[in-house]
């Protein structure tokens, strides 16, 4: 992207990002684990990233690269990280890591940690799986809880509510300019494709454009089946089982996740409760894995 690969495409689609999300740069990255990658490399010497145990592990593998300590605490247990970050202000700089809505668990990010976050120092929120599903402009956990865009680094997806492909991260221009000459999965990745970029773009606007439709539906169903997102999770009693219910779903033509160990402590059924699938069939699934 940096020597011949930035199309006017990438750029009314960093625009449209910063003006809904109110901060002062973006740059389009080529996928949510680079981006991931990328962050991570904001660290030097003399730094910390107090990172959430369950981040997605496209951070866990950019934790292993930086030069900075890097130190986990027990998932949304705000009272884990202050306990880890008793001694923050020996460090240059605080960096806060955490998603918006965890991938594999479901639930928000408590608003105490990213409040705190913020305190100590720099917040860096994933917002791949909050996007689209949460926040007055439905732009995700920085738009619900109204973070101070000043000591945020957001990080999202294009994939997921969106239905393209590639990233983005915004932060302050300070932030974005070291990233472009410092992060080696910017500058040494080829350029996201225009029409993924401009796939993305048009999402958005549809999504800005018909926010009512939108937020009555996802509200619905959170309260139908109990979810803080679009997110169901439900234990299976082994990976046996898991696997022989989702084939037999499967032969109904519905399809769900199954995700087993490493990715996860314990195998679950990861059940998305998109918007264009009937409240029938998603009553049918989990009925058929025991939930009520």
């Amino acid at each position: 992207m940096l020597v011949n690969g930035y199309h006017p495409a990438h750029k009314i689609l960093e625009e449209k990002l910063k003006e809904l999300n109110n901060f002062e740069e973006a740059i389009i990255v080529g996928s949510g684990f680079l981006a991931n990658m990328a962050l991570f490399e904001l660290g030097r010497g003399g730094d910390v990233f107090y990172v959430d145990e369950e981040y997605h592990a496209s951070g866990i593998a950019g934790s292993r690269l930086t030069n900075a300590e890097v130190k986990f605490f027990k998932h949304n247990d705000f009272e884990n990280l202050k306990k880890i970050s008793v001694n923050y202000k020996k460090y240059n700089r605080v960096f806060t890591v955490v998603e918006g809505i965890y991938s594999m668990m479901g639930d928000k990010v408590k608003k105490e940690i990213t409040d705190y976050a913020q305190k100590i120092g720099y917040l860096i929120i994933d917002e791949a799986h909050s996007v689209g599903i949460c926040g007055d402009n439905l732009m995700g956990i920085t738009d619900e809880y109204k973070l101070s865009p000043t000591n945020t680094i957001k990080m999202g997806t294009l994939g997921k509510a969106l239905g393209s492909y590639g990233a983005y991260i915004l932060a302050n221009k300070e932030i974005i300019e070291f990233l472009l000459n410092k992060a080696r999965s910017i500058i040494y990745t080829t350029a996201l494709s225009p029409v993924d970029s401009l796939l993305a773009f048009y999402a958005i606007e549809d999504i800005t454009n018909n926010l009512n439709f939108y937020k009555e539906k996802i509200k619905k169903r959170q309260k139908l089946f109990d979810s803080q997102s679009l997110i169901k999770i439900i234990p299976s009693l082994s990976n046996k089982d898991l696997l022989k219910k989702q084939k037999e779903l499967l032969e109904k033509n519905i399809l769900i996740g199954a995700i087993r160990p490493p990715t996860v402590k314990s195998p679950i059924f990861r059940i998305i409760l998109r918007l264009n699938v009937s409240l029938d069939i998603i009553h049918e699934t989990l009925n058929s894995l025991g939930e009520k």
